[in-house]
């Protein structure tokens, strides 16, 4: 990204939590989805949504301002991303996660960041997935949402990946399972073990059974900082787990999925990582900042060295790329058949 030079590109950064906001508003309210195939001026939309016109006029003028919807005629309707990624039910909607992980969770976890840096964190200060996650309503809350907003980057994965071949994989922090339960639906022959929290893994067992996955994905309840790991797996999953851990840890994980892989099994390791010469990309970093807010160890991950941590744990054929666009990658590395 290029060098900043006028004032009102500060004050863009500055002010950017105000739109955060108004997206977070509008998908509580559920403008996009009363929007959709309906434009409509916002005194119709207030009517329908329960809501004064006044506020509505307010929030909507907000929202076209950003380009989540556009305006003709006076009234209102779906940007094109909106319709796409911000309806309920549409394809790709990804909505739920924005407004209840981002907006009701990692928002707030944010303004922890100064004490972070600080090192002057108060005692109810949250430091870890684990302390966040011990609590059940907050493990269930992000763990909803994560399903929600893990789905596409799930799809994405089997669409770029041979799975033939591949008969058991370890999900190491896999969450509600929204990857172990998308690449079982790619492969009939594979099943997987999701290794997470005990609050998080009650949860997920719902969304294995809804998918008619129960007889292929199990749970192991615990820590993956902690657990023994089970062997003879073909694939090693580790999505957004890095960047949850203290940095410390990073080189021993690699060794440990690297320890319960057959010869020829695979390690995938999907995460917030930045290039190498530290320029970006920008949601990566800000992502990796976030994580640092309540995980004081973690450590700001770049391309250049997760490949090389790869190849020093023995991992032949490792590649580092692009996975979801300005914000995640995906490392690869196969272990010698």
């Amino acid at each position: 990204m290029n060098a900043l030079t006028e004032a009102d590109q500060i004050s863009e950064i500055a002010f950017g939590f105000m739109g955060s906001k108004a997206l977070f508003a509008a998908l509580q309210s559920g403008v996009f989805t009363a929007l959709e195939g309906a434009p409509a001026d916002a005194a119709t939309l207030a009517q329908k949504l329960g809501l004064h016109v006044d506020r509505m006029t307010t929030l909507l003028t907000a929202l076209a301002g950003l380009g989540l919807v556009t305006v003709s005629d006076g009234k209102f309707a779906n940007s094109p991303a909106a319709s796409a990624f911000l309806v309920k039910g549409a394809k790709y909607d990804f909505g739920d996660y924005l407004r209840l992980q981002v907006g009701k969770q990692m928002y707030g976890l944010l303004d922890q960041i100064e004490d972070v840096l600080t090192e002057d964190l108060g005692e109810d200060a949250t430091t870890s997935y684990a302390d966040w996650f011990s609590d059940p309503a907050e493990a269930k809350l992000y763990s909803e949402s994560q399903h929600a907003g893990s789905l596409g980057p799930a799809r994405q994965l089997t669409r770029a990946l041979d799975l033939s071949g591949a008969r058991k994989m370890l999900d190491v922090g896999g969450g509600t399972g929204a990857f172990a339960i998308t690449f079982c639906k790619a492969q009939p022959d594979l099943a997987a073990t999701i290794l997470e929290f005990p609050n998080v893994a009650a949860l997920g067992r719902s969304y294995v059974e809804k998918a008619g996955l129960g007889d292929r994905i199990q749970y192991q309840e615990g820590n993956a900082l902690e657990a023994d790991w089970p062997k003879g797996q073909d694939l090693v999953l580790m999505s957004y787990l890095f960047s949850g851990v203290p940095g410390e840890e990073h080189e021993r994980l690699i060794r440990q999925a690297y320890e319960v892989l057959n010869p020829g099994g695979r390690v995938l390791i999907h995460d917030f990582v930045v290039d190498a010469d530290r320029t970006g990309p920008k949601l990566a970093a800000l992502w990796q900042l976030q994580h640092t807010a309540f995980t004081p160890e973690a450590r700001s991950l770049d391309d250049a060295w997760l490949g090389q941590a790869l190849g020093a744990a023995g991992f032949e054929q490792v590649k580092v790329g692009p996975m979801i666009p300005e914000m995640t990658m995906l490392a690869e590395g196969r272990k010698a058949g």
